[in-house]
């Protein structure tokens, strides 16, 4: 039997897993459709004061990554505040994470108006600028009209994560999303000579599998100089490997949404049902217990020349053909110069049988 639940700030979820803001819980229907997927918990799209002006097309999809011009949710706060909450927490289990943008001024007006629906908020900086003491203000006007836990998503555009980090704790935040969409990106049409799916300035940005790294790096920077906050990771997250590599990481919960855009919206039930299987491939037990454990820390600077196994090696020559050492020939078989590798470890990442290891174990 594997447990799945995790808690944390008063917090309770059946699983790790929740949306994050965006284009698939911009409704009631689509919450609906959420929690028909078993999630954990509930994040609404963003809403703001403002109505957004949103550019068309707006959404762009490639094999690894999404581009977003959409901004915050196009239903008012009236609308928000008056008919999907009420009706929505009529029938709720689970926590529901109300998403809020963007200045101290819209927490002002926005908190109270929500307050008796929300168990949780998560506040987004995407639009405010990088001063510190500007993102402490929001924390500020928030705990004013709650008590409730406050997450503060961080922008990867942010320099000091760790900065970030250090001043939402001062202003009383309960933690971090980590991260929000990477830009300002573009995307050009090559035959119109144009800039597509852009706003104003001719810019998108970027989620999905392709990020995935600057949010691991950004989750684990934070935990490390804060242990104290909460951390959600988001950012790239496809499978239930990725769900434990985030909470290796240092998050206690994670959220997904370009990966449902990329490859179906029935993706989230699919995670979860993977995730006791993936738990027992790596030996655990529990999501607490991979939260728990932590990583191991191992630089090495001497490795060995790597080995070829002959019976997985199929002869496709991607080694060669990527080797940037030029430290790989085939004279009938892969064979490695001694002289000219540099131990990279390129050949063994993307060897696809996994042909190529270390002759030696580290």
């Amino acid at each position: 039997m594997f447990d799945l639940s995790t808690s944390f700030d008063g917090l309770k979820f059946s699983n790790p897993l929740m949306p994050a803001a965006g284009p698939l819980n911009g409704d009631l229907e689509k919450l609906e459709f959420l929690v028909s997927q078993g999630l954990g918990g509930i994040v609404t799209k963003t809403i703001a004061r403002a109505l957004p002006n949103i550019p068309k097309p707006c959404i762009y999809g490639d094999k690894t990554f999404i581009m977003n011009s959409e901004l915050w949710s196009e239903l008012s706060y009236e609308v928000w505040v008056n008919e999907i909450l009420p009706k929505f927490h009529k029938s709720k289990d689970r926590p529901l994470i109300i998403s809020l943008g963007y200045t101290k001024e819209d927490m002002e007006f926005l908190v109270p108006l929500v307050e008796k629906y929300a168990d949780a908020y998560e506040i987004s900086t995407h639009y405010v600028g990088t001063d510190l003491t500007v993102i402490q203000g929001t924390v500020r006007a928030i705990r004013k009209h709650t008590k409730k836990p406050i997450y503060m998503k961080i922008s990867p555009h942010l320099p000091d994560p760790e900065g970030f980090a250090k001043a939402i704790k001062e202003a009383g935040a309960n933690g971090v999303v980590a991260i929000n969409s990477l830009g300002p990106t573009m995307k050009i049409d090559l035959k119109e000579k144009s800039i597509i799916y852009g706003n104003e300035k001719g810019f998108v940005w970027t989620s999905g599998p392709a990020i995935k790294p600057v949010a691991l790096a950004t989750v684990y920077k934070i935990k490390q100089a804060e242990p104290s906050l909460t951390v959600i990771g988001v950012g790239g997250i496809k499978n239930a490997e990725d769900v434990l590599e985030f909470l290796l990481a240092g998050a206690s919960a994670v959220q997904m949404l370009s990966a449902a855009l990329l490859y179906g919206k029935d993706l989230y039930k699919k995670i979860i049902a993977d995730l006791p299987k993936t738990l027992e491939k790596y030996g655990f037990t529990s999501i607490e217990e991979v939260i728990n454990h932590g990583l191991k820390k191992e630089v090495v600077y001497k490795q060995s020349l790597p080995v070829l196994d002959r019976d997985k090696c199929i002869d496709c020559m991607l080694c060669e053909k990527i080797c940037p050492y030029f430290a790989i020939s085939y004279p009938g078989v892969i064979t490695f110069n001694p002289d000219k590798c540099f131990e990279c470890g390129l050949c063994i990442a993307k060897c696809p049988t996994g042909a190529i290891s270390y002759s030696l174990k580290r």
